[in-house]
């Protein structure tokens, strides 16, 4: 049975309703994130899902040293801070160096290890030690069972807030593919799992000096992970995708949230397990 993990006022996993964490890739302006943030928070209410907002300050693991990585750590969160008290939202941002761990738990919600960082050891006891929710993005490079030493490294530093997000495995040169089999096998070790949708459809490199991505599957992949089962969707938004300065060819289009939820929400309904009396 997977757990119930309580963030704030919300709830992920067990049956609570599908969880919405989405944003832009990076702070790219205070005005950006005030905007999107605004626009999702008014579309996941509407449809009365949970929703936390996502932006990296510190894209600290792009392909090449000119790519465009954000504000860095002390004036992206103060700008996370702000836009928390603003709006009203819950946060989740990615941490990179353990001598962010401590500030960033001030500010954010949901402390989230990336994907490359995820066996660091280190770094992920420093996450789980603040006492809050940590997400853990499973590396390209593991396998599902893989997950269950992740969550041992977290429960022995004494933190049972656990959500874990796949975001699809290498397969070759740059590639990625998604495994559903790996959503029951991860959930299997009683903590909720998200489908990162956007990072999923990435072609890490593939572009030579930066990463390409292909935004047409997401709705497909989205659709199959949480029909087999997934407990929320980590989503890239951009008002102007072509335009993003970070990951733009694997965000989704801000203007398809709201159609593309309300799908994922009808699915979600259809899959959850019938209340008994």
């Amino acid at each position: 049975m997977t757990k119930s993990v309580a963030i704030g006022p919300i709830s992920v996993g067990a049956d609570a309703p599908l969880l919405v964490a989405a944003g832009p890739c990076v702070i790219e302006s205070r005005e950006l994130i005030h905007f999107v943030a605004g626009r999702l928070k008014q579309e996941t209410a509407r449809l009365g899902l949970p929703f936390v907002f996502k932006a990296s300050y510190d894209k600290a693991n792009r392909t090449s040293i000119r790519s465009f990585r954000g504000p860095r750590a002390d004036e992206g969160l103060a700008l996370l801070a702000e836009l928390k008290a603003e709006h009203d939202v819950l946060l989740i941002s990615d941490v990179h160096r353990l001598s962010e761990v401590e500030s960033a738990a001030r500010v954010l919600d949901i402390i989230q290890v990336p994907a490359f960082l995820s066996r660091q050891t280190d770094l992920i006891t420093a996450v789980a030690e603040t006492g809050k929710t940590v997400n853990v993005k499973k590396g390209q490079f593991l396998s599902p069972w893989d997950v269950a030493n992740i969550i041992d490294k977290i429960v022995a530093a004494g933190n049972e807030k656990i959500i874990i997000t796949e975001r699809g495995a290498s397969f070759g040169y740059n590639n990625l593919v998604v495994d559903m089999r790996a959503f029951p096998i991860m959930r299997g070790f009683g903590f909720p799992v998200l489908f990162d949708a956007t990072h999923s459809v990435q072609l890490p490199g593939g572009a030579g000096t930066s990463s390409g991505g292909d935004r047409r599957f997401i709705g497909p992949l989205a659709r199959a992970a949480v029909a087999a089962g997934v407990d929320g969707v980590f989503l890239e938004v951009h008002p102007d995708p072509a335009n993003a300065l970070c990951d733009g060819p694997n965000s989704m289009h801000l203007d398809d949230v709201p159609a593309f939820l309300k799908q994922l929400k009808d699915i979600d309904t259809l899959v959850k397990p019938v209340e008994t009396v």
